[in-house]
C-alpha cells in the first residue's frame, strides 16, 4: 500500500485520537500530522504485527506524550496563564470557568482511576478504538480489553457515587 493512500485512509482516525487525547483541535492537527512524518520515515520498521492504525496511533499517543513533557518544561521556564484569565472570547468568562470546573471533576474521578484502566477506558470513550485495538495496544487479546474496559466502568461508578 502506497504511503498516500495510507494517509488518506488513516488520517482522520488518527486525528480524532489524538483529539480525544489532548481535547484541542490545534494540538490534534499538530500532532497527527507529525505522527505522519513519523510514520513516513519509519514505514520500514513496520512489522505488522498489528494492523497500521493501531501502529500510527501508537506513534501518536507517543508523540502526543512528548508533546506534554515539553510543555510541561516550557511551563516550568515561563508562567503560563489560566484558562479562566480575562481573555476576549465569545463566551462569557463565568461559563468558561463553570465548564472547566465541571470537566475538572471528571478528570479527577478518571485520574483515580489506576493503570490499565484509566487508559482503556480513555482509549475506548475517548479514542473510539475497538476492544481488538486496545488490546494490540498493550500486547493482550480482545477478551482482556472488553474486560478491563467493563472493570473501569464499575471503578468510575463506585468513585462518583464516592464523590457526591
Amino acid at each position: 500500500m502506497e504511503f498516500e493512500e495510507i494517509y488518506r485512509l488513516y488520517f482522520n482516525d488518527v486525528y480524532l485520537f489524538i483529539l480525544a487525547l489532548s481535547k484541542n483541535p490545534d494540538i490534534a492537527e499538530e500532532i497527527t500530522q507529525e505522527t505522519f512524518f513519523k510514520a513516513l520515515k519509519n514505514i520500514n520498521k513496520f512489522k505488522g504485527d498489528c494492523s497500521i492504525k493501531t501502529w500510527l496511533c501508537q506513534i501518536g499517543k507517543n508523540t502526543y506524550l512528548s508533546h506534554l513533557k515539553k510543555q510541561k518544561h516550557l511551563a516550568h521556564a515561563e508562567a503560563i496563564p489560566e484558562p479562566c484569565a480575562d481573555t476576549p472570547s465569545q463566551e462569557s468568562t463565568e461559563a468558561i470557568c463553570i465548564r472547566r470546573d465541571e470537566s475538572l471533576s471528571i478528570y479527577k474521578v478518571l485520574h483515580c482511576l489506576e493503570d490499565p484502566y484509566k487508559e482503556v477506558f480513555t482509549l475506548r470513550t475517548l479514542g473510539a478504538l475497538s476492544f481488538k485495538e486496545i488490546g494490540e495496544i498493550f500486547g493482550h487479546k480482545e477478551g482482556w480489553a472488553r474486560v478491563t474496559y467493563h472493570r473501569a466502568k464499575l471503578k468510575i461508578q463506585e468513585l462518583i457515587k464516592e464523590v457526591q
